[in-house]
C-alpha cells in the first residue's frame, strides 16, 4: 500500500510501531521493519552506549528503514542526534517538538524528522520549522495523552498542514487504517497493538493483564506524574490516587535517584532536563519531580514483570485485542484487511 508515508521513509506499508519506553527495543523494532512497517526505537530510557548498541543490533537484524525516538529537551539530545546520523538511521521521531535548529541538523544529514503531536497548533509549528511529517495522537492513545479524540483531532491537523500526517490513538486493525486514510492521513501508528505481539519482550504475565482487560479497565490518571496518563487500572494506580501529595513527592525522589543510576545521567543533567521539561510543558516544580515516577514505574512492569509494583501504559484498544501475533502476522493481517475493506467500499460505489 503506497502512500506519502511509505514514499517518504521507504517502507512497504503505511504502518508505524511507536517508540514505547522499555518496550520498543531492537527485537521488536527489527521484527516490525522486516514486516514492511516502520519500527521506532525508544531511546529515552537508554544510555548513549545502550542506544549505540541498540542501533547496531537493529542494523544487524534488518536492512529495512527504522527510526529512533528522542526527547528533544534532553541534555544530551545533540549527542543522540549524532548517534542517529552515524548509525544510518532513517527516521528521527520526537515526543516533544524539536527545535528548528535540531530539525535542520537532522534534515541536512538526510534523516527524516517526524515529531509526535497532540494538538493542531503543535503540528502547525513543527511543519513551519521543516518537519517532514507528523504523528498525531488522539486521546485514545496510551501513555501521556490529551482530551481530543482522534476522530476530531486528525481531520483538524490534516486540514492545517501540507506534510504527511500519521494517525495514532485507537488503531489496531485494517478497518482503522482505511478510516485514517479516508480522513486524509498517510498511515497509522500503533503502540499497544505492537506491544501485544510475540516479538515484544514484555513479560508474558504483563501481556496477559493487557489481554484480560476490557475497555473499562483502561483509565486516565494524573497520579503517576501529574500529567494525564492513559494506563490499565490496577490496585497500584488506585493506591497512587489515594496517596497524599507529600508521599507521592517522596516516592518521586527515590525514583529519580534510581533512574539516574540506570540512565548514567548526573544530577546536573537531570536538573537541566527538568528545567527543559518545565519550560516545554509549563509544569509546576512538583510535576517536574513527579515525572521521575514514570520511567521507573513503567520499567517495573515492562521489564521486571511486576504488575503489582509498576504501571502499564495502554491505549483504549487493549480492551479489544485478544491475541499475540508476530509482527509479520500483524502487519500482513492489517494490510490484507484494509485492502478487503477498500474492495468492499469500491463495490458499494459500483453498485450505485
Amino acid at each position: 500500500m503506497e502512500t506519502a508515508l511509505t514514499r517518504l521513509v521507504g517502507v512497504r506499508h503505511p504502518v508505524v510501531q511507536t517508540g514505547m519506553g522499555w518496550v520498543a527495543g531492537p527485537r521488536l523494532v527489527s521484527a516490525t521493519a522486516n514486516a514492511g512497517a516502520l519500527g521506532i526505537l525508544a531511546s529515552a530510557t537508554m544510555t548513549l552506549d545502550q542506544l549505540r548498541a541498540a542501533i547496531a543490533e537493529v542494523r544487524c537484524r534488518t536492512d529495512a528503514p527504522f527510526g529512533v525516538n528522542l526527547r528533544a529537551d534532553a541534555a544530551d539530545a545533540g549527542e543522540r542526534v549524532r548517534l542517529i546520523v552515524d548509525g544510518g538511521v532513517r527516521v528521527a521521531s520526537f515526543a516533544l517538538a524539536p527545535s528548528r535548529e535540531l530539525i535542520a541538523e537532522l534534515k541536512e544529514a538526510g534523516v527524516v524528522v517526524i515529531p509526535s503531536v497532540g494538538a493542531r497548533r503543535h503540528a502547525e509549528k513543527v511543519a513551519a520549522w521543516g518537519a517532514d511529517a507528523v504523528i498525531v495522537q488522539g486521546g485514545e492513545g496510551g501513555g501521556h495523552t490529551g482530551e481530543v479524540a482522534t476522530s476530531v483531532l486528525l481531520p483538524q491537523v490534516v486540514d492545517a498542514v501540507r506534510i504527511p500526517v500519521v494517525a495514532a490513538g485507537g488503531f489496531f486493525d485494517g478497518r482503522g487504517l482505511v478510516a485514517a486514510l479516508a480522513y486524509g492521513a498517510a498511515g497509522v501508528a500503533m503502540g499497544t497493538r505492537f506491544l501485544l505481539t510475540s516479538d515484544s519482550t514484555v513479560p508474558d504475565a504483563v501481556k496477559a493483564r493487557y489481554l484480560a482487560a476490557t475497555v473499562r479497565d483502561v483509565t486516565v490518571t494524573r497520579a503517576v506524574d501529574g500529567l494525564p496518563h492513559r494506563m490499565l487500572r490496577t490496585q497500584l494506580v488506585d493506591s497512587l490516587e489515594d496517596t497524599g501529595r507529600t508521599r507521592r513527592l517522596l516516592r518521586a525522589v527515590r525514583h529519580a535517584a534510581a533512574f539516574r543510576h540506570l540512565s548514567g545521567l548526573t544530577w546536573w543533567q537531570m536538573l537541566r532536563d527538568g528545567l527543559a521539561l518545565r519550560h516545554g510543558r509549563n509544569l509546576t516544580w512538583s510535576q517536574v519531580l513527579l515525572a521521575a515516577n514514570t520511567p521507573m514505574l513503567l520499567r517495573s512492569a515492562m521489564v521486571d514483570g511486576r504488575t503489582d509494583l509498576g504501571v502499564m501504559a495502554s491505549g483504549q484498544v487493549a480492551g479489544v485485542i485478544g491475541d499475540l501475533p508476530s509482527c509479520a502476522e500483524l502487519v500482513a493481517r492489517v494490510v490484507a484487511e484494509a485492502e478487503e475493506v477498500m474492495r468492499e467500499l469500491a463495490g458499494l460505489r459500483a453498485a450505485r
